[in-house]
């Protein structure tokens, strides 16, 4: 596919291109400003990404260093006020210390604040890795140059949706009263979550060993299943699990799909994906799941701040995807939680539909407090260890 390199600009930042091909641009509302569509921007010197994303966006900018993105940025909402990118992506050969300013710099301008922000990781340490999943600078890290063009459309796709939803839902989480109440309960909640996961981890770690080595020896492959999820307000973190599925069962999804236990009443609903009797489920897999032992590494999760014992279910981000609408976002006012209030209704019955999940994490969104989670707590057991492949 070809696309034209637009002359550089004559003011004095000469580090900047131009990428384009010819096509309409969509117009988007930001604040109280119309902004064009104005595809991506991309923040380093690999060409093969910058190729990619033409591709795939159509038109973009691109500049090689992170003060030349800053000033150019700055161009565009003082002097055009109508040109701002859909979608900033920026290697992360720069350091730590300045994408952490370049990031407090978008986040200070209410404009750029919601465009999604990714990073490249290439070549990144895996302690660089957790120091940037750590301070949560990026709204998502990954690798460009393994993304196909179809995919890196979805991801950035997905991405606006996460963006504008966010914003949405964290205006109406300020404009509720700021009650006494409100925040005791918030407060409860926090020191509870940390006080009990923090026990529970010393007292069962003779256990999480025994399930460790128990996961290692029955299957090749990590101990730990890792996936990227979406919580409270569309947040993205890692979620723990111990492994329950033979390696690459991930890949096989679409293979399984006609035994999926949640099936839409209609094209349009959102979508959940679990099968009853999953062949793709090992041994010991089996048995952790029928006891819900492969959850407790979600204890961590919680310690770290990125999931409460109760809330709804922190979701797939494939799923996630599915419930940007007005009708479903409410469920992530809530915190990601361990256990909730469809689990302890709903779980193990086939007959759940994926209105009525979704209806119970709202209504759970809708009336959440430390007194109702100690209620919710307090009838988990039962639920736990009902028999459900899930």
């Amino acid at each position: 596919m070809d696309f034209t390199f637009l002359p550089k600009p004559s003011y004095r930042n000469t580090n900047f291109f131009r990428y384009s091909i010819t096509s309409s641009s969509g117009i988007k509302e930001v604040g109280s400003n119309s902004y064009r569509n104005n595809g991506f921007y991309y923040i380093g010197r690999q060409s093969g990404n910058i190729e990619k994303l033409v591709k795939v966006f159509r038109r973009g900018y691109a500049s090689d260093g992170l003060a030349n993105a800053k000033m150019e940025l700055n161009r565009s909402l003082q002097q055009e006020k109508n040109v701002i990118p859909e979608i900033i992506f920026c290697e992360s050969k720069f350091g730590f210390t300045a994408i952490n300013s370049f990031y407090h710099f978008l986040k200070s301008r209410q404009s750029l604040s919601d465009i999604p922000f990714v990073l490249d990781a290439a070549n990144l340490s895996e302690k660089d890795l957790f120091l940037y999943r750590k301070h949560r600078l990026f709204d998502d890290i990954i690798l460009i140059e393994e993304y196909d063009e179809k995919n890196l459309l979805a991801k950035g796709e997905f991405l606006k949706k996460v963006k504008s939803k966010t914003g949405k839902i964290e205006i109406e989480r300020k404009s509720k009263k700021n009650t006494i109440g409100n925040v005791v309960s918030s407060v409860l909640k926090r020191t509870f979550d940390i006080l009990v996961s923090s026990a529970a981890l010393l007292i069962l770690s003779p256990l999480l060993l025994i399930i460790a080595l128990a996961v290692k020896i029955e299957s090749q492959g990590p101990v730990l299943y890792i996936s990227k999820r979406a919580g409270k307000g569309y947040k993205i973190f890692n979620f723990y699990k111990f492994r329950t599925m033979s390696v690459g069962a991930d890949a096989k999804v679409a293979d399984f799909l006609h035994l999926n236990q949640y099936n839409a009443s209609s094209g349009e609903s959102p979508v959940f994906f679990k099968i009853n009797n999953d062949p793709r489920i090992t041994k010991v897999g089996a048995f952790l799941r029928n006891t819900s032992l492969d959850e407790l590494p979600q204890l961590f999760n919680v310690l770290l701040g990125d999931m409460s014992l109760v809330g709804n279910r922190p979701l797939p981000l494939y799923e996630a995807e599915t419930l940007t609408t007005d009708d479903w976002a409410k469920r992530f006012m809530a915190p990601a939680g361990i256990t909730g209030l469809w689990q302890i209704k709903k779980r193990g019955k086939e007959d759940m539909s994926v209105e009525e999940r979704i209806s119970l994490d709202i209504d759970y969104a809708n009336k959440y407090n430390f007194g109702y989670d100690l209620w919710i707590m307090a009838n988990t057991p039962s639920a736990l260890f009902q028999k459900a492949n899930a």
